[in-house]
């Protein structure tokens, strides 16, 4: 395989639909791109000199998106992970950040964020003072609700366990995820692992 010196979007997804789709769009803007069907072709073939970012399915047969983040950690690659799913959830996503993957986003997701999370990845460093500085906006009760929301509970069992009603959690809950710039759940824990937690 010739070797792929300028940076490159590396597209590791089962689905050729997908793969195709991604190669077009990222072409379009401007990006080498690689495609690979399964995470074992892409670990195979994977060189030493490769730049870029890899844009990786979570679920496909064999290694998953998660395991292929693990192993390119093993074998010392400093390529930056974005993961991509259509079966998202909290664990999962709490997994790959803790990984350092630069974004977890769910299909169908917004070309325009999957763009913004590639020019982030090539373009280091990545604004962690920012990123640090959000969580110490919110107030100690709001810190409370989200810790909570991060762990995977839900509105219900954080109004009983802190004493509230499901209604106050809704409201502290927007609130902290508007002053954290958060969109979603996979946004707010992004946010929250590069600052190390609500402290």
């Amino acid at each position: 395989m010739t070797p792929l010196h300028p940076p490159t979007v590396y597209i590791v997804d089962d689905d050729p639909s997908v793969r195709d789709s991604l190669s077009l769009l990222l072409s379009l803007r401007g990006y080498a791109t690689a495609v690979f069907a399964s995470a074992e072709d892409f670990l195979g073939a994977l060189a030493p000199h490769w730049r870029g970012v890899v844009v990786a399915d979570i679920r496909m047969p064999g290694m998953s998106g998660l395991d292929m983040q693990a192993a390119l950690a093993k074998h010392g690659s400093r390529l930056p992970v974005i993961i991509i799913t259509g079966h998202g959830d909290v664990a999962a996503a709490r997994q790959a950040f803790k990984a350092n993957a630069v974004d977890f986003l769910e299909k169908p997701f917004d070309d325009q964020h999957l763009l913004a999370s590639i020019e982030e990845a090539l373009n280091e460093p990545r604004g962690e003072a920012a990123t640090a500085a959000r969580p110490a906006s919110l107030s100690a009760r709001e810190k409370e609700v989200m810790s909570l929301v991060i762990d995977g509970l839900d509105n219900r069992t954080i109004a009983q366990q802190l004493g509230i009603s499901p209604r106050t959690v809704e409201v502290h809950k927007s609130r902290s995820m508007s002053k954290l710039g958060a969109r979603n759940l996979a946004e707010l824990l992004r946010i929250t692992h590069a600052s190390g937690g609500l402290k």
